[in-house]
């Protein structure tokens, strides 16, 4: 996707909201956010939407997740102390995997910081191997409710 496309996000672009509250430690030698926290706070919103809103329980649940692709745009810095919200959608919904678009907001501003992608193909806990039917209906009808129009992409 275009960078300037990425780069006029705004939070009404995005269906789920979490919010962040950086710590110290967060931050690199150069006094912003360290490249790793993005990551960790993509997988942190896409964890929380799963549990909350597919029924997903990471310990027991017989489909699990596994990511395949990720990626970070960068646009901003971001420094401790700052509150983060972080906006989530579902760009592309397959059969047993999922696109997801992570904008990262900072608390009083309206500029995007940093735009991610992150991708998800769901198989069986235990082979390890998408299902012949796809993921489950729960998960389906959860990244539905946040899915974008292709028109909106």
């Amino acid at each position: 996707m275009a960078s300037d496309a990425l780069k006029s996000r705004r939070r009404q672009d995005y269906k789920f909201q979490l919010e962040y509250r950086t710590r110290w430690s967060d931050n690199d030698m150069y006094h912003h956010l360290n490249n790793s926290i993005y990551y960790f706070l993509f997988d942190s919103v896409v964890n929380t939407y799963l549990i909350q809103h597919c029924s997903l329980h990471p310990p027991t649940s017989p489909q699990i997740g596994l990511v395949v692709h990720s990626h970070c745009d960068y646009f901003a810095p971001i420094e401790f102390p700052a509150v983060v919200d972080l906006a989530l959608r579902v760009n592309k919904l397959g059969k047993s995997s999922v696109t997801y678009e992570i904008g990262v907001f900072e608390r009083g501003q309206d500029e995007v910081k940093a735009v991610g992608e992150f991708v998800h193909v769901f198989v069986d806990r235990d082979g390890r191997r998408p299902r012949k039917e796809g993921m489950g209906a729960v998960l389906k009808r959860g990244f539905e409710r946040i899915a974008m129009d292709h028109a909106k992409l």
